[in-house]
């Protein structure tokens, strides 16, 4: 079954509100991280830029609007480094190409990442009037994204967040609302994105999940985690996987790790759940992590997991036990 279809078949029986927060609802992640190009690497983003796309049904007729939390960089959630000295610029593109060009989905921001038409852009320092607030872009007319109804069900709009210049953590959250000045639900919408980063909660007991969508084709799953700074687990649970490791990284490296793909987790969602380090006392992390599979593509994260949250199934991650007479 083609991956749009499972997912509607999900949304139409659930709640589409979990979809339109970026972190989502169900991930339990606290916050989104971008640093200023001028940061250190080690403090958790290797390229100072973050790609977020939205999708919108494409019989949805209303005015749509992104809104950002705690733009500025200076307030109460952000990160520090020296004086606050950074400058933070969001844009929204749309229109052919904005998603389905090949440089759209590069992680290592070349070429072209820009592609499509831009719909509006905007810069922030250090300001109170945004610090915990909420800015708004738009009204944007739906069908000004990039028209895509087989890959994603209707139209595509591609968020960047860039850190243009100092070296400070900017921790922020999106959403896709049907109004300008309140967070309310475009029904059937849904955020993905291919390269995540973002900020652990500091209590050990929270868990944060993101939820890749391993489609017909993946055989194989190759995960790469940058700067997780050694801060507990990182598994994945599936129909067919209890709890498989993923190799986590060190302060200011990446780690990499190669997950085979059990014919009954196609078309379904991993929960990748990260676990921190109990008694460890380990604060402010933030992590960047992507997945590709056997051809060396990109796999998309999902704001709901496709079909649910994915439970074990023990008849099926069981090896069978040979018997001797």
């Amino acid at each position: 079954m083609h991956k749009l279809a499972i997912f509607y078949t999900f949304i139409i029986i659930s709640l589409s509100t979990n979809a339109q927060p970026v972190p989502a609802i169900d991930e339990n992640i606290p916050h989104l991280v971008t640093f200023g190009q001028d940061g250190e690497s080690a403090w958790g983003d290797n390229d100072y830029c973050q790609v977020i796309f939205y999708s919108v049904p494409q019989d949805h007729t209303e005015p749509i609007f992104i809104r950002i939390y705690d733009p500025d960089t200076g307030g109460e959630i952000d990160e520090q480094k020296g004086e606050w000295d950074t400058r933070m610029k969001y844009s929204i593109y749309g229109g052919k190409n904005a998603c389905s060009a090949k440089d759209a989905k590069n992680i290592n921001l070349k070429g072209n990442y820009k592609s499509g038409t831009l719909l509006g852009t905007k810069s922030f320092t250090a300001h109170p009037n945004y610090d915990q607030k909420w800015y708004t872009f738009g009204p944007i007319n739906p069908t000004e994204g990039e028209f895509l109804p087989d890959e994603y069900g209707g139209y595509v709009f591609k968020v960047i967040i860039e850190g243009i210049s100092g070296d400070d953590g900017n921790l922020y959250n999106l959403y896709l609302s049907n109004k300008p000045t309140e967070n309310q639900p475009v029904e059937g919408a849904f955020a993905f994105y291919y390269k995540y980063k973002f900020r652990l909660h500091d209590n050990a007991n929270e868990i944060s999940h993101i939820y890749p969508f391993i489609d017909e084709k993946v055989q194989s799953v190759k995960q790469s985690n940058f700067d997780w700074d050694n801060d507990g687990i990182i598994r994945i649970i599936s129909v067919a996987k209890n709890g498989e490791f993923m190799k986590i990284s060190g302060d200011d490296n990446w780690a990499n790790s190669l997950h085979h793909v059990h014919p009954s987790e196609k078309n379904k969602s991993y929960d990748i759940q990260m676990i921190k380090k109990k008694g460890a006392d380990i604060k402010n992390n933030n992590v960047v992590i992507y997945l590709k599979n056997q051809y060396d593509e990109l796999i998309e994260f999902y704001s709901v997991p496709i079909g649910g949250i994915p439970k074990y199934k023990y008849s099926i991650g069981m090896k069978p036990k040979t018997i001797h007479n």
